[in-house]
């Protein structure tokens, strides 16, 4: 049984929007503060990702924890069950259907998760985040030519295999001084 009657019901979901939620700010004035330009919402793209960053073909998705069905952090409402799952389940098959077209595209996809955003595993997300996105991009310029575009999914802090808190990005691999590359 809902605790709201259906004329407030109506109201609270009507305030919901798609864009420029919490989650997309803080990403975005993240990124802004690190140097990062992009364009947001790009409706050209299958799924008009939250943020794009074109000198990088990056595409970053922020999806709601609730909306977007995740195993993590997703529940079902109690009431109106069956109506949710359906409708969650499509969210999850279109995510992925737009997903497998920016691949196909030669995008590469960051997911960002609602629940990776919360202020105890900010920092680390965000940094996470950057460091993939400078990984795709290093990556396009690898000796022997581009890796085929993937799917990064920024992972969890509480999923971190490592303690190690630095990760370093190398633009090319280690040298000794002195001596000259084999080309």
């Amino acid at each position: 049984m809902d605790i709201f009657s259906k004329e407030k019901r109506s109201k609270v979901m009507s305030r919901i929007h798609s864009r420029d939620t919490r989650p997309e700010l803080l990403v975005r004035h993240y990124l802004w503060s690190r140097g990062y330009r992009y364009r947001k919402n790009v409706r050209s793209l299958p799924g008009s990702p939250d943020v794009v960053l074109h000198k990088y073909r990056v595409a970053i998705f922020v999806h709601g924890c609730f909306w977007h069905g995740h195993e993590l952090d997703g529940r079902l409402p109690r009431s109106h069950t069956e109506f949710w799952r359906n409708k969650i389940e499509a969210n999850r098959r279109r995510d992925q259907r737009c997903k497998q077209q920016l691949r196909e595209r030669g995008w590469t996809v960051i997911t960002v998760w609602e629940c990776q955003l919360k202020p105890t595993v900010r920092r680390r997300t965000l940094a996470e985040l950057e460091w993939a996105i400078n990984h795709c991009y290093l990556s396009r310029f690898r000796v022997g030519g581009a890796s085929e575009p993937k799917s990064v999914p920024v992972a969890l802090p509480a999923q971190a295999a490592s303690g190690d808190e630095s990760a370093s990005i190398a633009a090319e691999p280690t040298v000794a001084y002195g001596k000259k590359r084999q080309p």
